[in-house]
């Protein structure tokens, strides 16, 4: 079931640079290198399977921007920010 705007607004508020636009949570992560960006989705992924939900990824050299919506629900929901805490756990040990 989808969240309510103020739903999301609290969780955004509690996870440090995500944000709520368009419809889905967003962070984007700058990292060393294009290797390092692309062994933290790599990471994600592992991650994104094992909770059956998976997150859009922008790559962009050393960037990496995850979005994060239920499609299936048409909004975002509790397994968003549940995929998002689990990368910003990931992140911290290559970020």
């Amino acid at each position: 079931m989808p969240l309510t705007e103020q739903q999301i607004k609290d969780q955004v508020a509690a996870l440090t640079g995500w944000v709520y636009i368009n419809g889905q949570i967003q962070k984007t992560y700058s990292l060393e290198s294009f290797e390092a960006a692309i062994k933290l989705v790599n990471q994600i992924a592992m991650v994104a399977q094992n909770l059956n939900h998976h997150p859009d990824i922008n790559i962009r050299y050393s960037k990496v921007t995850f979005m994060l919506s239920t499609h299936d629900e048409d909004g975002v929901t509790q397994k968003d920010f549940d995929l998002a805490k689990a990368i910003e756990q990931a992140a911290v040990m290559n970020v």
